[in-house]
């Protein structure tokens, strides 16, 4: 039993349609049909309202809906943990340099060239999502926000609210020109500066590093100096996953991020 087995279910016991479901939970009609039919995942539940607005109108018990959708989320997290990252789009990274100071563009745009979706990039990347996710998630029950950015875009009320709701669930490896668009280009206005620090021992090991560790199926073949490495990663704000670990450990492996010097008798 899923999300769109339970909403379908409810739908036609009480006699509703897909419109009166769509429009109690102010978004699209086109939303609601998607994710019905599985060809949208159901949305974070900790990033939206929306599952709130359809316990009420689909009479079910607060929180139902987005108990179901995490579980649905988790075993689709599992099902794509083998799966390699696809490089970041090009209009991501045009964005992302535009954002950096003039003086300073020039060397990060060599690094990204040099070492493609590599940590430099992945990590500026994330900062500049995380921070434009903020400002979005706050704003989302802001009517007149959402209205002025549905009408800036030339969209509907709830066309915007599918968008914002969207782009709360992407991530680095699925960020699309129309994030760009709607919401990184505008947002974004910080300058980033990366200063290098001593690691100290003393910090707490992350949380999603000790269940990464934990799982063999994720850490199981890592080396005493892959872990070392993803034991000095430092964040601030949101904390990472352990699927994030496991991705990281994928990317320290992959020879066109670090590629192996050529020998003496090589040419």
């Amino acid at each position: 039993m899923d999300v769109p087995f339970v909403i379908r279910h409810r739908l036609e016991e009480l006699g509703l349609e897909q419109r009166d479901l769509a429009r109690a939970a102010r978004v699209t009609e086109s939303y609601i049909s998607q994710l019905l039919t599985r060809r949208k995942a159901p949305p974070a539940p900790n990033r939206t309202d929306i599952y709130e607005r359809m316990d009420k109108f689909l009479r079910l018990p607060s929180g139902e809906l987005a108990k179901l959708a995490e579980l649905q989320r988790k075993e689709q997290l599992k099902r794509e943990l083998g799966e390699e990252p696809t490089a970041l789009l090009g209009e991501v990274r045009e964005l992302i340099l535009r954002k950096c100071a003039p003086a300073a563009e020039a060397e990060i745009r060599a690094i990204f060239e040099r070492q493609p979706l590599g940590e430099l990039e992945r990590l500026v990347t994330s900062k500049v999502l995380e921070v434009a996710k903020q400002v979005a998630r706050q704003e989302l029950d802001n009517e007149y926000w959402v209205r002025m950015m549905a009408q800036l875009g030339g969209r509907s009320y709830e066309e915007m609210r599918v968008i914002v709701l969207e782009f709360l669930d992407t991530d680095i490896f699925h960020v699309s020109a129309e994030n760009c668009v709607s919401f990184l280009d505008p947002l974004i206005v910080r300058r980033f500066e990366f200063v290098e620090q001593e690691f100290d021992e003393r910090i707490t090991e992350e949380r999603g590093l000790t269940e990464f560790l934990r799982d063999p199926a994720l850490s199981g073949t890592a080396t005493a100096e892959e872990i070392a490495f993803l034991k000095r990663l430092r964040f601030t704000g949101k904390r990472p996953t352990p699927l994030f670990y496991y991705r990281e450990l994928q990317s320290l492996r992959d020879p066109l991020h670090f590629p192996t010097p050529p020998g003496p008798d090589r040419h």
